[in-house]
């Protein structure tokens, strides 16, 4: 086989900064090096969704769309890539199917030009609509693989899973390593599999949680896989991707040859080491998320997960526990089916390991979430669940079978009619932003337009969704 240049995806501007500084970079901090970062020659580059919008308003008092198009217009040249949850769009829940779609709509007309859709269960089912609708207006639709290792996981159930996508009318697809469980030897073989069953591009998405982050992407790149994330170097590695530059040093002169100019790259970086030290003395960016931790690979915790259950360990008193919970997260996992472990199945898991753990008793504790999930609200799980947990937390519940859209109604019209009614909002925008985080972008909305009179106030408001 004919090799041929490795493209690569930065997350510069999106994941690599959610990986190690919690989503806080502004939009002052990306915009002297938009212009630069345009002629790098870049397949796409990563910058909007995932956790940034919400971030945004929540914490940045910036407008999340309006980031898109300032970044859109010092980017001409350069395709824009965001990170989709599918059903769940950019929040945590379901949203009806014309949601979704108004969102793909507006999304792409303000800029985007490649959307990465994922679920994390890999029910296709919840990847439908966001599919159609990003084919209709246009965007390159770049279907994800939510990779993890578990009995029903398998390269044959990947590689079914990735002609199923393609099918479905997929442009690119991703393997999604968000854990950095992709072990190198295994990416190779993968890919090989992957190339030899489909006909579009193989994307790679990885971290360096574990230290093997750029030996699975130099796996892949020997395997054939065509494009790879990477983050330039001043927040590379440790949660985020593997460095740009060290892999465009790495193949440079190969049969996979970036194209990508080091010098060039290295001037985009200097910029970027001085938004990466202004995190570190805000605080923001905490160096343990630079160095290597082999416990995924172990327990199959990301990153993420393990923060989030040694902060609740905390706040109950039982951080004595915490080797207890790690070894009970595989249990739980698997009476759950065996999801994947990544947003939200991965807070579900981890949540109810704890509350197994600090309880005494097994399922004595369910939280609403791990009954949705045992319900099928998130969609089928990948196994065979445990009957008896399944009892225990749901009783005679009916479980879903169904696409759990079906059983939603459309919403837009309703959040309209609410933004109207309390005098807020000015554009088809800003209803999807009060959508996805109602109280967030009320609040956001209340800064960014000035507080009004609720009384006297102007309904502003006119789209008709």
């Amino acid at each position: 086989m004919d090799k041929k240049p490795l493209y690569i995806t930065d997350t510069i501007l999106r994941d690599a900064h959610q990986s190690q500084a919690a989503t806080r970079m502004t939009i002052e901090d990306m915009l002297p090096a938009l212009e630069k970062l345009d002629k790098i020659g870049y397949w796409s580059v990563e910058c909007w969704g995932g956790a940034t919008f919400d971030a945004c308003m929540r914490f940045l008092n910036e407008d999340p769309w309006e980031r898109l198009r300032t970044i859109k217009a010092h980017m001409p040249n350069t395709k824009l890539q965001m990170l989709f949850r599918g059903q769940n769009i950019l929040g945590y829940k379901h949203y009806a199917d014309d949601v979704v779609d108004a969102f793909v709509a507006k999304s792409i007309e303000n800029g985007i030009d490649v959307i990465r859709i994922f679920d994390a269960l890999n029910d296709v089912r919840n990847l439908e609509r966001s599919v159609k609708s990003c084919k209709k207006y246009g965007g390159i639709c770049e279907t994800a693989i939510s990779y993890t290792v578990s009995p029903v996981h398998n390269e044959e159930y990947f590689v079914n899973l990735a002609k199923t996508l393609e099918s479905m009318g997929a442009d690119v697809i991703c393997i999604k390593d968000m854990a950095n469980l992709l072990l190198p030897f295994d990416a190779y073989s993968l890919v090989k599999k992957l190339k030899a069953n489909v006909k579009v591009p193989i994307h790679l998405h990885t971290h360096n949680t574990t230290g093997t982050g750029d030996m699975t992407n130099l796996m892949a790149a020997e395997a054939g896989v065509d494009i790879v994330d990477t983050a330039l170097s001043p927040l590379a590695n440790g949660t985020s991707q593997p460095s740009t530059e060290a892999l465009v040093a790495t193949l440079k002169g190969t049969e996979r040859d970036t194209g990508l100019d080091l010098t060039a790259l290295s001037d985009v970086a200097t910029h970027f080491r001085g938004v990466a030290d202004r995190l570190k003395n805000a605080g923001i960016l905490d160096p343990k998320v630079l160095s290597v931790d082999t416990k995924a690979l172990i327990y199959q915790v990301p990153g993420g997960m393990l923060s989030n259950m040694i902060n609740q360990l905390k706040q109950a008193g039982k951080e004595d526990k915490y080797y207890e919970v790690l070894d009970e997260v595989p249990r739980v996992r698997k009476d759950f089916g065996y999801p994947p472990l990544v947003t939200p199945t991965s807070q579900i898991v981890g949540t109810q390991a704890v509350m197994n753990v600090i309880s005494g008793e097994r399922y004595k504790m369910v939280p609403k979430e791990s009954k949705g999930l045992l319900r099928g609200e998130y969609g089928k799980l990948p196994g065979e669940v445990n009957e008896e947990v399944r009892k225990k937390a749901i009783g005679d519940s009916e479980v879903i079978t169904c696409r759990p859209a079906d059983l939603l109604e459309p919403e837009l019209k309703k959040y309209v009619a609410e933004m109207k009614e309390k005098g807020i909002g000015k554009s088809e925008e800003d209803v999807l932003s009060y959508a996805l985080f109602p109280a967030v972008a009320e609040k956001f909305f209340s800064v960014r337009d000035g507080e009004k009179n609720q009384e006297n106030s102007v309904r502003e408001l006119t789209v008709e969704y």
